[in-house]
């Protein structure tokens, strides 16, 4: 079998930075769409992006900050993707005057959390446990 060659290799990490850069996506949006069933609001679907967005546009930030697509699937930047969700959704929820409560920042952290560093945390126990 022959080795990969350079385009391949570019190939292989621009799929991982496409794929991480959706499942980061998909989740936030999943966050809100959780949060909005669970207050029985209306308008579903646009609901949800008017939920998400914030949050959308803080981890967009948080992937230029540390420059993501260096090492888009590592914890560390899985968590700076995290924080950077979470506290620019919450000054975007502010400045356009949605609500910011004290119990939605610890929901949102805890949430987010969980879905934006959890994912990378299993890729990384899976690539640990097929290396051993």
């Amino acid at each position: 079998m022959s080795s990969p060659t350079r385009q391949q290799s570019v190939r292989g990490s621009t799929a991982a930075i496409a794929a991480a850069a959706l499942a980061d996506a998909i989740l936030i949006l999943v966050f809100a769409a959780i949060g909005r069933d669970a207050h029985q609001r209306t308008d579903v679907v646009i609901g949800v992006f008017l939920t998400a967005w914030p949050f959308l546009a803080g981890a967009a930030l948080a992937w230029v900050a540390v420059r993501a697509w260096r090492r888009p699937l590592s914890l560390p930047t899985g968590v700076a993707i995290w924080l950077g969700a979470v506290a620019g959704g919450m000054v975007l929820r502010a400045v356009t005057g949605q609500t910011v409560v004290f119990a939605f920042v610890v929901v949102a952290l805890l949430s987010l959390g969980l879905f934006l560093v959890g994912y990378r945390a299993l890729l990384a126990l899976v690539r640990r446990l097929r290396k051993s």
